[in-house]
């Protein structure tokens, strides 16, 4: 069923808006609009628990986010942010706090 949705997700396009058809101005938005409000998903539902008051205070998490803002605008490669900003949180969390 997984690979049926996920194919279903990738092909239903191409079958709904064919060559010869525009692509509708609602579609090109979405498809500009969603990376950027994925990312801000992700950035939302990793601090959720992040206490300011105990532990490290958050201060893993803001270096990490530091490091995926730099590494995005070094690069423009959403998953190289991701990827960067992970590694060095890690590597924070497991060696530093």
């Amino acid at each position: 069923m997984c690979v049926l949705g996920t194919m279903a997700t990738r092909f239903l396009p191409f079958l709904i808006f064919g060559e010869n058809r525009p692509t509708p101005r609602y579609i090109s938005f979405l498809g500009k609009a969603l990376p950027a409000a994925v990312f801000a998903m992700l950035v939302v539902y990793c601090l959720k628990d992040v206490s300011v008051l105990t532990g490290s205070r958050g201060i893993p998490e803001a270096i990490a986010i530091a490091a995926t803002v730099l590494i995005h605008l070094w690069r423009r490669q959403m998953l190289l942010s991701v990827a960067g900003g992970t590694v060095v949180y890690m590597l924070l969390v497991q060696l530093i706090f």
